[in-house]
């Protein structure tokens, strides 16, 4: 159940932009938060100017991508206990979402808002690996939008960033310190929600990337050609468990008087306009720069990391 060496060369040798992707919407128990084929980004996502990864883990851009410390203008509206999902694209709706040779796990973060996201911050709430021979990006691939992540019930009401994230370790059998040219690649997005409810809890696992991420992760140096996908564990902090001893810290910021955004799109709900600081900060300036699955081809796409074919409306299938 491992991918061969000739495919695992061809694909190592073959990467470029095309094969990459960025979160183009939020779902909120299923439903887009946007309005129809509008998306979320530059809205109530951080969104990088282009699809490329993130491969320094020490680089500021780890944490939310290129664009992480430049405030969105708006806040995606949450309850407590919603399920969300994100739904990426590459470089239009209608593009598949990714080239089939990046595999490995989705991964979603979450933290009191801030315009700067740095720091020991971030929480686990969701860890999507490799599950009945498919990796987490290859279910990402197929359906469009990843799987539904639980906002906990108890969470504190107010403003937060959820921070989702793709690792792709088609060349992560070294590590980029070793090997800039190579190694895995991050695709992180954040996108800032302002929660509703009557919890109390709040994040408390004061996870953060830029030192907590180590090349040396089982998680980050992974050799997806020869190493059992079935033992993968992802880098990061175990799910936080809400309600087992969480913070007492103070709450995240909250809105008052907000004014909504209505959208003429059925069916979906609307997306709260609440406005940020018009003086964020700059983005950083860092450069961003297994067994073999069941439905693993067993050579890959000839052109490696290139444009897929238009992808159908897959959202039907979630």
């Amino acid at each position: 159940m491992r991918f061969s060496y000739t495919a695992a060369t061809l694909a190592m040798m073959t990467g470029s932009a095309y094969g990459h992707a960025r979160v183009w919407d939020l779902y909120v128990n299923g439903k887009a938060v946007s309005a129809a084929n509008e998306g979320g980004m530059d809205k109530y996502i951080r969104s990088p100017p282009n699809n490329n990864p993130v491969k320094d883990i020490t680089s500021a851009d780890i944490v939310c991508n290129t664009a992480g410390s430049k405030a969105a203008p708006e806040f995606a509206p949450v309850a407590a206990g919603d399920k969300v999902a994100f739904e990426w694209y590459h470089n239009t709706k209608q593009d598949d979402i990714i080239d089939g040779s990046h595999k490995g796990p989705a991964l979603t973060y979450i933290a009191p808002y801030s315009e700067d996201p740095t720091g020991a911050v971030w929480s686990k709430i969701g860890s999507q690996v490799y599950e009945g021979g498919k990796w987490a990006v290859d279910e990402i691939k197929n359906g469009g939008v990843s799987k539904d992540v639980t906002i906990p019930s108890t969470l504190k009401a107010g403003k937060y960033m959820l921070r989702h994230e793709i690792i792709a370790h088609h060349e992560s059998d070294t590590t980029y310190d070793v090997n800039p040219a190579r190694g895995a690649q991050f695709y992180p997005s954040c996108i800032q929600i302002e929660v509703t409810g009557s919890g109390s809890d709040v994040p408390n696992q004061n996870f953060d990337f830029q030192k907590d991420y180590k090349y040396s992760d089982k998680g980050i140096h992974f050799n997806l050609y020869s190493d059992d996908a079935t033992t993968y564990k992802a880098p990061g902090p175990e799910i936080w468990s809400a309600g087992s001893g969480s913070g007492s810290s103070p709450a995240p910021p909250t809105t008052t008087a907000a004014p909504a955004v209505t959208s003429s799109a059925a069916a979906v709900p609307t997306t709260l306009a609440t406005q940020v600081s018009s003086a964020a900060p700059v983005a950083s300036s860092a450069p961003a720069a297994a067994p073999s699955a069941t439905a693993a081809p067993s050579n890959p796409p000839s052109s490696g990391c290139k444009r897929r074919r238009s992808r159908k409306a897959r959202r039907s299938a979630h």
